[in-house]
């Protein structure tokens, strides 16, 4: 989901912003860090310096949603912002293509952020016995 919010200064590579208190947030965001390397920054949104490098984002977007600020200052939030987190690691790419080139797929996957958002507790016990 693409905002309209674009930051006055840029970071130099791509940062997402995450929930750093949830399991489920945690453990996928450790497991992106491997895949994508050091091509994104990973700060959860209690870091004290994401009010200050970033004042165009309302606090409240990061309680919704992890966002990604990318380097040409552009945020994007929820699915979109995973999916072009994802993009980066290489062979993902595609699902970041499918999300532009169909409608259908991005409501599913933005509806299926909602849903995990919303019952993170569940999915992060599901994915730990996984």
């Amino acid at each position: 989901m693409s905002s309209d919010i674009r930051v006055a200064r840029p970071p130099p590579r791509p940062v997402l912003i995450f929930d750093g208190e949830c399991r489920f947030c945690s453990l996928w965001i450790q497991r992106w860090r491997q895949m994508t390397g050091d091509v994104i920054d990973y700060l959860p949104a209690r870091d004290a310096s994401i009010g200050a490098r970033f004042p165009e984002i309302p606090a409240a977007a990061f309680a919704q949603a992890v966002q990604l600020v990318d380097s040409d200052g552009r945020v994007y939030a929820a699915a979109e912002a995973v999916l072009r987190t994802l993009a980066r690691a290489g062979r993902w790419r595609w699902l970041l293509r499918l999300y532009h080139a169909s409608s259908l797929f991005a409501r599913t996957a933005e509806a299926g952020y909602r849903l995990i958002a919303g019952h993170r507790d569940f999915f992060a016990r599901m994915a730990r016995r996984l």
